[in-house]
């Protein structure tokens, strides 16, 4: 009797050793990481990106960290890149445009079978939300629009003298923000010149080269281009404590609020645990005093919105950016 239940437990573990190995096998070792930016240097997807990878080596939760930016298409190349290779301990960066993609139907850069062509967040693995970012309104630090109404009163004297620089696809995020900025004021969005550029950095160059007047970018992204740019107004209900001389489109008469959430992605088909474990690290790393370096630095909202609870939210997303697009006569 004692010698068949010692057989069993030896099974059984022996069962659970060889599960425990399979398991590392098909699980990664988060020791490190490859985050994959959909955008050009510069561009707030870039900024959350490598802020988050900052923030995890130096606070010791991650070894070390690698960055690859891979531009093209509003995010959909490196999107197709994910879906195609399905890397391992590879990550990638993206928000609110991830959800205007499906909304839009934008093809994307993949044509067989394995995905529909219209890539949104639903064909890849939703790891975690981890910020929120305001929009912002910004000029060129020599402009002479002093206020989102000098920009107004320039437009409605001659629309097309007040072009608008973004770096997103037409329909896509900046898009969007100039727009419901311009329409608070009276304006018809649709009569807006946008101007899209392949991310943020490229965006900002337009406007300082004068191919644009105005800047339709995220917060942070505007407060990282220092002193080249004079930022008119936020897309915020209050002033943000980490930049209080930073005026509201909402304090200047203008009701125009919205934040835009960044996130991560894995692969198509991610381990379930490499997802948890991910998840867990960057629900860890909020709560560092190297994170808050980051966070403070460019003005972020921290939303930590893990796993499922982020998958519910893209969906609610989805219907509300829906209504907003049909608003702005985008759609």
């Amino acid at each position: 009797m004692e010698r068949n239940i010692m057989k069993k437990t030896f099974i059984k573990l022996i069962s659970f050793l060889f599960m425990l190995g399979a398991l590392s096998s098909s699980a990664i070792a988060v020791d490190k990481l490859h985050f994959v930016v959909p955008g050009g240097a510069g561009g707030g997807w870039d900024g959350c990106a490598r802020g988050t990878g900052e923030a995890l080596v130096k606070s010791g939760l991650l070894e070390s960290a690698s960055f690859e930016n891979m531009s093209g298409g509003g995010g959909g190349k490196a999107l197709a890149w994910m879906i195609k290779t399905q890397p391992k301990n590879t990550i990638m960066v993206q928000s609110t445009p991830i959800v205007l993609r499906s909304i839009s139907r934008h093809s994307g850069y993949v044509s067989d079978s394995a995905a529909s062509g219209v890539l949104s967040f639903k064909d890849v693995t939703p790891i975690a939300g981890i910020i929120g970012d305001f929009g912002a309104v910004a000029v060129a630090a020599d402009s002479p629009f002093q206020t989102f109404a000098d920009a107004v009163s320039a437009y409605n004297a001659d629309p097309k003298s007040v072009k608008m620089a973004g770096g997103s696809t037409r329909g896509s995020m900046d898009h969007l923000i100039g727009a419901l900025a311009f329409q608070s004021a009276g304006a018809n969005p649709n009569n807006v010149v946008y101007i899209p550029y392949d991310g943020g950095g490229e965006a900002l160059a337009g406007l300082l080269s004068g191919e644009a007047q105005v800047l339709s970018t995220g917060f942070s992204e505007a407060l990282g281009a220092g002193d080249q740019v004079r930022i008119l107004g936020i897309t915020a209900n209050d002033r943000s404590a980490d930049a209080p001389s930073i005026p509201t489109l909402k304090e200047q008469g203008y009701d125009a609020y919205f934040v835009n959430w960044r996130g991560f992605f894995g692969p198509p088909n991610m381990d379930a645990y490499d997802r948890y474990q991910i998840a867990k690290m960057l629900g860890d790393m909020q709560e560092t005093p190297e994170w808050e370096v980051v966070r403070k630095r460019n003005a972020y909202v921290n939303i930590y919105n893990p796993g499922f609870d982020f998958m519910a939210f893209l969906e609610k997303q989805t219907v509300e950016m829906t209504a907003l697009m049909k608003k702005l006569g985008v759609i």
